[in-house]
């Protein structure tokens, strides 16, 4: 399977709304990205012209992300990068990229953050979580142990 995964580092251009597809909470929201680069000849940093992406989260990480961020948040998101094709109004075909988001958090880089751990969020299809390090205890058991 080969995907394009990405990681964008910005701030949240808007607020997370959330629609019902089927069974599933889909959240949308938009990512502004905007680089900075040095420049030597005038010795300062100077912004690039800022990207936008527009961003989907499925179910679980959806519902958290409405519940979590709000416009204007530092955010990170990771996840894989899908292109999509199609005619606008004026018959120019035009391709715009979507990010469907694996995981999304607060930039700590840029602040600080307040961590509440929903019900049943433990365990995830990543095999990341509280079965994640076997039969003999959880990964809360194992830091648990490691700060001791």
């Amino acid at each position: 399977m080969n995907e394009t995964m990405v990681t964008l580092q910005g701030w949240l251009g808007s607020d997370v709304t959330v629609r019902q597809a089927g069974d599933a909470t889909v959240a949308s929201f938009r990512v502004a990205c905007t680089p900075r680069r040095y420049q030597k000849k005038t010795d300062e940093w100077v912004d690039a012209e800022t990207q936008w992406y527009s961003v989907k989260a499925w179910r679980g990480l959806g519902a958290n992300c409405e519940r979590s961020l709000r416009r204007g948040d530092p955010v990170v998101v990771h996840g894989r990068l899908n292109a999509q094709t199609w005619t606008n109004s004026a018959n120019i075909e035009v391709t715009s990229f979507e990010v469907e988001a694996i995981l999304v958090g607060h930039d700590l880089a840029r602040g600080v953050s307040q961590f509440t751990r929903t019900p049943g969020a433990g365990q995830r299809a990543t095999g990341v979580g509280s079965d994640a390090a076997g039969p003999e205890g959880g990964l809360e058991e194992a830091a648990q142990e490691a700060a001791a």
